[in-house]
């Protein structure tokens, strides 16, 4: 009987081991790490196992998961997704939606975006998709005017009207807090803002409204995208425990968007 119940239990457990399972996901520091932090707690009662491996920028993460570096990816939203697969030719898609960080305006010398004197700085980011979503934000309140048909992939060339003679420049994403300094304003991507410290509730002079294309997404190499991992990756994410977490830890930086 004892050798019976013996085997049952190594069987049980090689079973067991056999069914875990290894990701290694990338994520850009601050939010996107924290909250995998707490995906990876969730996901380990499914018997997936997640390595977390942290980018400093947001071209890397795509490139590594294309070459097969990582599993999946959360650190994007997807208009910037479709342009890294039409620009750089990956064989990338999303799989699930997960949070929104709305952008932010912040500055050190003024107000409000209505104290912007005339020839202000203003830094933006310097990759397409996001520098394009800054300089919506700053149309949208009305310190610049754009050319609306080209939605989402509006860049510098399509300002129409710019009343102040606001010199926008481009710099890395990762680098804008930094230059707050030496500019007027910065339109900043939230994980950003909150890695130095910076909510865009409180301390923004003007912040974006929830605008549906920027929701951020899971992304898998398209082999991938029916593999049962996937599924368990999704279903940890998109949990009641996750969502709480970032409803308590960010207090309305970053919105679920499932």
């Amino acid at each position: 009987m004892k050798k019976f119940i013996l085997a049952a239990a190594i069987a049980a457990f090689a079973a067991g081991s056999a069914a875990a399972e290894t990701i290694k996901v990338g994520v850009t520091p601050g939010p996107h790490a924290q909250i995998m932090e707490k995906v990876k707690e969730v996901a380990a009662t499914k018997g997936l196992d997640i390595e977390i491996l942290e980018f400093s920028d947001y071209v890397v993460p795509n490139q590594a998961l294309n070459d097969g570096e990582l599993n999946a990816n959360s650190f994007q939203h997807q208009p910037y997704l479709d342009n890294q697969v039409t620009d750089r030719g990956f064989d990338l898609v999303s799989v699930a939606k997960n949070v929104n960080f709305p952008m932010g305006v912040y500055s050190k010398k003024v107000k409000s975006l209505d104290e912007l004197e005339d020839g202000a700085t203003v830094s933006i980011p310097n990759d397409p998709t996001n520098g394009g979503r800054a300089l919506l934000v700053l149309a949208d309140k009305g310190v610049i005017s754009v050319d609306e048909a080209k939605g989402v992939k509006v860049g510098i060339a399509d300002v129409t009207e710019n009343p102040k003679n606001i010199r926008i420049v481009e710099l890395d994403a990762a680098q804008l807090p930094r230059s707050l300094d030496d500019v007027d304003a910065s339109v900043i991507n939230t994980n950003y803002a909150i890695e130095a410290g910076l909510n865009p509730k409180t301390d923004s002079i003007a912040i974006e409204g929830e605008k549906a294309p920027y929701v951020n997404v899971i992304a898998v190499r398209s082999a991938d995208k029916d593999a049962p991992w996937v599924k368990t990756l999704v279903e940890s994410y998109q949990n009641d425990e996750i969502k709480a977490f970032i409803a308590n830890e960010f207090k309305g930086a970053v919105v679920t968007g499932w």
